[in-house]
């Protein structure tokens, strides 16, 4: 019930309104049911599902426990990161841990660049292996591993020929 100004009302109406504010604020879902993370379930195949994104990239990650078998986009993961800079950075979860070579991961990674979507498949990795052990977590928070890196490049602005750089000014 709406109150205005060009309505008469009286006390009860005005403990109505608020009575059913205060139980319209109780239906909404509070910010630690929206925080709380995604229950996830491995596939028939006995596989662990997790999205990681970062800059423009997306990487979707299936992984399982395995041998160390790591492909990116149907390739050898040391082939798709030749610098040996993204395979540490892809690789940290797992050191971190000290669970190197106990998983098999499957990835496809869009958009972006190599140095975006190694990001995107750590993101995914950390996530996925929360998802198969969810006690690793306490492991994975403090590094960083579970924090998605929201910077991104900024928008050109106009009457600029870049985000802030400025047309060259001449006095004469």
């Amino acid at each position: 019930m709406a109150i205005t100004k060009k309505t008469a009302f009286s006390l009860k109406d005005l403990k109505k309104a608020k009575e059913q504010e205060s139980v319209a604020s109780l239906a909404a879902p509070s910010n630690t049911e929206a925080n709380k993370p995604k229950k996830r379930e491995k596939d028939s195949k006995g596989r662990l599902y997790a999205t990681g994104r970062r800059k423009d990239a997306v990487a979707r990650v299936w992984l399982k426990p395995g041998n160390g078998k790591f492909t990116i986009n149907g390739r050898e993961a040391k082939d798709y990161f030749a610098r040996a800079v993204l395979m540490m950075l892809v690789n940290q979860p797992f050191e971190a841990l000290n669970r190197s070579g106990q998983y098999d991961i499957m990835a496809t990674c869009t958009g972006g660049g190599l140095s975006g979507q190694a990001g995107a498949v750590r993101l995914g990795i950390s996530r996925a292996l929360v998802g198969l052990e969810p006690q690793l977590r306490a492991d994975l928070k403090p590094g960083g591993f579970l924090t998605r890196d929201s910077r991104a490049v900024e928008r050109k602005k106009y009457g600029r020929p870049k985000a802030r750089r400025r047309f060259q000014f001449s006095k004469r």
